[in-house]
């Protein structure tokens, strides 16, 4: 018994000094006060730092559009030598199907020689799943398909009949955005689409003779090829692959390169390049084929659909400008008039997207200060 209560007591000891280590002490009080004051602080630094990355943000994203529309912007200008290109090469004696088949099959190697030299820098080719690759291919096809139509039309047409005709593209797009997020375009979207039509009535100058009197069926055409133009733009920024631009381009291209056996199966073989081809399959592949394909796949994909097609008419006024240097075609007054309101219909979409980045960075900017 003796044994058992000596045993009791120490564990009640025991307990006791347990209890008294755990009190609040002095020192124990300052450390607890001061750890709550610093979680304190880092909470306040935490939502100050948010507040900043948010205004950076704002900024990063209307700069981000800003740079995507002068993308799609130079994209478009990059098109604008092609009726000078194609106007030469059918001086030279070659056929539009000649033509189309070089736009193709040079573009598929410009960018396959990029991807070869991204490897030799240790970029890796990504697997891309065949479905994906498939909706990469149509959309080669469609600018395939673009060329095709387009270059038969100039054969035919007046070069002012075809351009205003394909630069139908620019109110067409709007209407693919409408289909595919089932919303009405913004009022400033469809004033801007009109006023590059108007601008393109002079700048072409199709006022002077109109569109009456000429063939049908090319006439068909060139509104076909504004139709797969503005399909071509809009679904460039929804086709995203998970690899680099230089793959995605040799997908695309291989398309365009399918497409085109079907007015030039024999282009290969044919020895059409040692007819003199050369020099303008590799500017048609260029400036048709790479530079387009390149820009629109970066820029297109954070622009709607419409504004996308819009910032593309920057074709003509490009293309007037080089024909004017290349070809010493004069400009008048009236077709400088139309490429002036060409331009402001271009400012003009941009001006919500700007006007809103701006309003951004100014409220990100204001709950920073607060």
């Amino acid at each position: 018994l003796r044994g058992f209560f000596r045993l009791g007591s120490r564990y009640h000891m025991h307990r006791q000094k347990t209890a008294r280590a755990h009190l609040p002490t002095a020192g124990n009080r300052r450390t607890r006060r001061a750890s709550a004051r610093q979680q304190t602080e880092g909470s306040l630094m935490a939502g100050t730092n948010t507040i900043k990355q948010q205004a950076a943000g704002a900024g990063v994203t209307g700069a981000g559009q800003a740079k995507a529309a002068l993308q799609v912007f130079a994209g478009g200008a990059c098109y604008g030598a092609m009726a000078t290109t194609y106007k030469l090469a059918y001086a030279a004696g070659f056929t539009s199907a000649q033509v189309v088949a070089s736009q193709a099959w040079f573009g598929w190697l410009f960018f396959a020689l990029a991807t070869l030299a991204g490897h030799a820098l240790g970029h890796r080719w990504q697997r891309v799943g065949w479905k994906l690759a498939l909706k990469l291919m149509g959309l080669g096809a469609l600018t395939c398909l673009t060329s095709i139509l387009y270059c038969y039309a100039m054969s035919v047409l007046p070069a002012p009949v075809a351009l205003t005709l394909l630069f139908q593209f620019t109110w067409l797009g709007l209407v693919w955005q409408t289909v595919m997020t089932r919303r009405p375009p913004r009022p400033l979207q469809v004033a801007s689409a009109l006023v590059i039509v108007f601008g393109t009535v002079f700048a072409s100058g199709v006022y002077k003779a109109g569109i009456t009197g000429y063939d049908p069926v090319a006439l068909l055409c060139a509104l076909g090829a504004a139709v797969s133009c503005s399909l071509f733009v809009t679904l460039s920024g929804k086709v995203e692959a998970p690899c680099s631009s230089e793959q995605r381009g040799v997908i695309v291209c291989a398309g365009s390169v399918v497409m085109s056996l079907t007015v030039c199966p024999d282009y290969v073989v044919s020895g059409v390049l040692a007819q003199g081809i050369l020099p303008f399959a590799v500017i048609a592949g260029f400036f048709g084929m790479l530079c387009p394909v390149l820009l629109f796949g970066m820029g297109s994909p954070h622009l709607p659909a419409g504004l996308s097609t819009v910032m593309a008419a920057a074709e003509l006024p490009a293309g007037l400008f080089i024909a004017m240097i290349v070809l010493g075609e004069p400009l008048g007054v009236v077709e400088w008039l139309g490429v002036a309101i060409i331009l402001a219909g271009v400012c003009l979409a941009q001006a919500p997207s700007l006007v809103e980045g701006r309003e951004a960075r100014r409220a990100a900017a204001g709950q920073a200060v607060s």
